[in-house]
């Protein structure tokens, strides 16, 4: 059985989460989501709509997902990746090179993002309508 595993907040869930997701089962047999948790989201300055039970909830529903564990930590990867035996790392992009520490333990991928889409983009443009 080949493991991957995919770190994010996942807040405001679209459909770039749902491709990456997708992409990211694809490479294995089981795919494990590492969620920020609403602690960890304070010390990187970030605020998810959703809490953490809730973004956790909505995961546990998608079919691609196997598990979902808490990412309270920058550090705990490592760890990660040895307690439950993982075989693939997938990212997006976007974080292209910051994770090359992990290919001594398993491989690292890095996907393409989907265009035109991001929470940030959506929370930007729900803003924007407000404003109007």
């Amino acid at each position: 059985m080949k493991t991957v595993i995919t770190y994010g907040t996942f807040d405001l869930l679209h459909v770039g989460h749902i491709n990456i997701l997708r992409r990211a089962k694809a490479m294995g047999d089981y795919l494990i989501v590492a969620i920020s948790s609403d602690e960890f989201n304070a010390l990187k300055g970030k605020k998810a709509y959703y809490s953490f039970a809730d973004r956790k909830e909505i995961l546990e529903a998608i079919k691609y997902v196997d598990k979902v564990i808490p990412e309270d930590n920058w550090e705990q990867k490592v760890q990660d990746v040895q307690k439950y035996n993982v075989d693939q790392f997938v990212m997006g992009h976007d974080w292209e090179g910051k994770f090359d520490f992990l290919a001594e333990h398993c491989e690292v991928t890095y996907l393409p993002r989907t265009e035109g889409i991001s929470t940030t983009k959506i929370k930007e443009d729900l803003m924007t309508q407000a404003q109007k």
